[in-house]
């Protein structure tokens, strides 16, 4: 059942009643002996159920706002951290799975950026209107970039964050209904991962990507190597005054070459966090459009 049909029925009391037959007196005649006929037989009739009254209300949960919880998986080295959100209605219905969405934050940043500029109250939003289906959010935390550990983070969300949130989470778990984006190196990030496994995600955003710094060559490499029916859905955006706008246009290049079908956003704007927040709700949308019709049914 799609949650936005969910409904409460209240139903009437069934009415119950039933009809008796009547005996006739027995009539006596002088001067003979006559045997009384048996009594008449008493029936009772059962009618037909009278249908119950429905109506219709939707369910409280889902005028209620998405929760956000810690997570850490502690057996990586070093422990991954990372925040869940689960839309309206995700503890009460659970016969219910849903898509997830992977954010990944900028440099210098920490797995709350996105929930800084608002991404689970648009979500709520969206949803509470109707605009979107429910979908779960994933926001991986990344801040040891400027450490050794850092290069293994993607590492991490292949083969542990994703794992964790398809075992403990009603999650859709095929490429349909995962989607991965991120910001500035959260988006290169999505560039790597997103091209190495195109068999895990089928869509990508790339807002502001921090990509190339000499790895073109590679990337046009792995683009190669995936059949076009198997090319995630693919968004890319940038403002007119970012400063990662130079290597941005050469990946847009890069894939008009290749033959990528994607959509590219040329906003105004600048490499920041006010660039990003002004569009959350854009990005949102896109995610969630192909998601329509979801959450399915276990």
């Amino acid at each position: 059942m799609n949650t936005r049909q969910a409904i409460l029925l209240i139903a009437a009391p069934t009415l119950l009643f039933g009809l008796s037959a009547c005996s006739t007196p027995n009539e006596r005649v002088p001067a003979q002996t006559v045997t009384p006929p048996p009594p008449s037989a008493t029936v009772t009739f059962t009618p037909s159920p009278i249908p119950p009254t429905f109506t219709p209300r939707p369910a409280a949960c889902l005028r209620q706002a998405g929760k956000i919880k810690q997570k850490v998986i502690s057996y990586t080295n070093p422990p991954q951290e990372f925040l869940v959100y689960t839309p309206p209605c995700y503890n009460e219905m659970t016969a219910l799975r849903y898509p997830v969405l992977y954010l990944l934050h900028g440099q210098t940043y920490t797995q709350d950026q996105w929930v800084r500029l608002g991404a689970p109250q648009i979500a709520d939003r969206l949803i509470h209107s109707g605009a979107a289906s429910p979908f779960i959010i994933v926001f991986p935390d990344d801040h040891y970039w400027n450490s050794q550990p850092g290069a293994g983070f993607g590492e991490r969300l292949i083969l542990d964050i994703i794992p964790y949130m398809d075992e403990n989470y009603r999650t859709l778990a095929d490429r349909e209904h995962r989607s991965l984006g991120g910001l500035s190196r959260g988006g290169g990030w999505t560039v790597k991962l997103g091209f190495e496994h195109p068999e895990l995600f089928g869509a990508l955003g790339l807002h502001s990507p921090a990509v190339f710094k000499n790895n073109a060559p590679y990337v046009e490499k792995i683009i190669k190597e995936i059949p076009e029916e198997s090319r995630p859905q693919l968004w890319l955006d940038v403002g007119d005054a970012d400063r990662e706008l130079p290597s941005i246009l050469l990946f847009e290049e890069m894939l008009t070459r290749n033959n990528y079908i994607h959509e590219y956003h040329f906003y105004s704007g600048f490499h920041a966090e006010d660039y990003w927040g002004m569009h959350v709700e854009e990005y949102l949308r896109w995610y969630a459009q192909a998601w329509q019709e979801e959450p399915a049914e276990q």
